[in-house]
């Protein structure tokens, strides 16, 4: 359930009325076209903010406005390999050579690349290896088999080295099994957790009865409405997943616990443990001054945020940006979802967490000041 239009904020929420505006403010003064963001508790209805349009003359952004997460899709290949390993169909330890034995990844290695260190952006490739040919629109089989032939910088498992074009081996995995991966997220995932809006590649984007159009910008104020591109949709799984903010919603409250029978707390307790250091986080403009630690699990980012574990992921494809994250030990998540290519949603998202963490210490000072005064 969401809760949008005039919000009725509790008391002890003025931090996300103060924060909703703060970003609105800066939306206003940056011309954005639009997004949307919630603010999700466990078991609570959640909290919706939306502002602007699909495009200059669209419809007013709303809970069923569709829009690319990009790389916010590896949190759902990463929960969904997961649930192929819990199932026995993989194990951490395949080997990419086993998953598609075609391309021949490393064959020769010491040390193979396996699924695990797939998921975990630690396959000790130069990192974001080839995604130029992706945008080049070179065939996945052709990327692929241009990747197996790559000396990796370091031992797989030793280093992290994101990717987008490996993740192309989980395409071309579910397509020899006469699938595909499109199909087998929304059977296993899309549907049992009741996403309305939520689908996988080019077409399930164009084809959803409101969706946010691509903005570009032309300077700091001016946006230039963009087309879809079809090439890191070919990659399904490290960057093709469609959503609304509704579908986000329901996706925050999965990872909060709230659907076991469809993703079980021993599986979020996989995908979020921390598996390879990511010291390039450390450093991270907006959100450096706050964070202790960073790592990459499952598809999921792991951060020390001021003594607070968050998991976290963000996504940039052309003319879209998206972010989502959630604190287990508060049980409260947030996502973002944006129809232009602003670097605002870096700082957004760190400020609404620091807005957060600053309240409930708030609360904790005024709570002992009121058993000290009893």
């Amino acid at each position: 359930m969401l809760i949008s239009g005039n919000l009725a904020f509790a008391s002890d929420e003025g931090w996300l009325y103060d924060f909703a505006a703060e970003v609105q403010s800066q939306a206003q003064s940056h011309n954005l076209p639009g997004y949307v963001f919630i603010f999700v508790r466990k078991g609570q209805p959640a909290k919706l903010i939306t502002y602007g349009k699909t495009e200059k003359y669209g419809a007013k952004i709303d809970r069923n406005t569709v829009f690319r997460l990009a790389s916010v899709s590896k949190t759902f290949a990463g929960v969904l390999m997961a649930k192929a390993v819990e199932q026995s169909e993989l194990t951490w330890e395949t080997p990419i050579l086993d998953i598609v034995p075609e391309y021949g990844f490393n064959r020769l290695q010491p040390n193979p690349i396996t699924l695990g260190h797939l998921m975990s952006q630690s396959s000790g490739f130069i990192p974001n290896a080839y995604d130029n040919l992706i945008e080049a629109n070179y065939s996945l089989k052709r990327v692929l088999a241009q990747l197996a032939k790559l000396e990796p910088l370091c031992d797989p498992g030793k280093c992290y080295t994101y990717q987008n074009a490996l993740f192309g081996v989980l395409e071309d995995y579910y397509a020899n099994q006469q699938s595909s991966y499109a199909s087998v997220i929304d059977q296993q995932l899309f549907k049992p957790l009741g996403m309305p809006h939520a689908s996988t590649g080019k077409q399930g984007l164009v084809a959803s009865p409101q969706w946010a159009k691509p903005h570009i910008a032309i300077t700091r104020k001016k946006w230039r409405k963009a087309s879809v591109q079809d090439d890191y949709y070919r990659y399904g799984p490290a960057a093709g997943v469609n959503a609304s903010i509704e579908d986000m919603a329901i996706w925050v409250r999965a990872m909060l616990g709230e659907y076991p029978q469809v993703v079980s707390p021993n599986l979020i307790n996989t995908v979020t443990t921390p598996l390879v250091k990511t010291k390039r986080e450390m450093r991270r403009r907006k959100w450096r001054k706050f964070l202790n630690d960073a790592h990459y699990g499952i598809g999921w980012r792991v951060y020390d945020f001021n003594g607070h574990k968050l998991n976290y992921h963000g996504g940039w494809v052309e003319g879209y940006r998206a972010d989502v994250a959630f604190a287990p030990d508060q049980q409260v998540g947030y996502a973002m979802l944006m129809n232009a290519e602003s670097n605002l949603i870096n700082s957004f998202t760190a400020q609404f967490w620091q807005a957060y963490f600053n309240s409930v210490e708030q609360q904790r000072k005024q709570e002992v000041a009121k058993q000290a005064g009893n």
